[in-house]
């Protein structure tokens, strides 16, 4: 009969590592997240950097137009530290979730309550990093019609 004991505790070692790792599932898909973000905000950070450099010698038009597209480019960049910040908060509480699960074997109810917590905050983080995301979606793509618009307006013969 020793070799049943042994199997069982294969299977149950086996089966802690499978649920285990479903978490990090998730995890791989923050850090996708992140990578997508990280890439928005340095081409924020790019046309920050453009913008300031083109107000420097402009008129007073030009620099009123780039001090709107700024303040436009700020909110962008504070939804997207807000998406940065939520998903890095997902992605630590799925890694807290993966460690719970590891060692819940030994805890108990305490240990389940906190699995419940932290995955539960995780899947809320991610969520709302992904709305924040989208705000800063929504506005780039706000940003870009008005600039079509504007482009047709000055296309359009008088």
């Amino acid at each position: 009969m020793p070799g049943s004991v042994d199997s069982v505790a294969l299977g149950s070692v086996v089966h802690i590592i499978q649920v285990s790792l479903a978490p990090v599932f998730l995890l791989s898909g923050i850090a996708t997240l992140l990578n997508v973000f990280s890439t928005r905000l340095a081409r924020v950070a790019d046309l920050v950097d453009a913008a300031a450099k083109t107000m420097d010698g402009a008129d007073a038009t030009t620099t009123a137009m780039l001090s709107r597209q700024l303040v436009n480019l700020h909110h962008r960049s504070l939804a997207l530290d807000l998406a940065v910040a939520l998903a890095a908060s997902g992605g630590a509480l799925t890694c807290a979730t993966v460690l719970a699960l590891f060692v819940g074997e030994a805890g108990g109810p305490a240990v389940a309550t906190m699995l419940f917590v932290t995955f539960g905050l995780a899947i809320i983080c991610s969520l709302a990093s992904i709305g924040a995301f989208t705000a800063e979606m929504l506005m780039a793509s706000k940003h870009v019609r008005a600039a079509v618009a504007a482009g047709q307006q000055k296309a359009e013969p008088e």
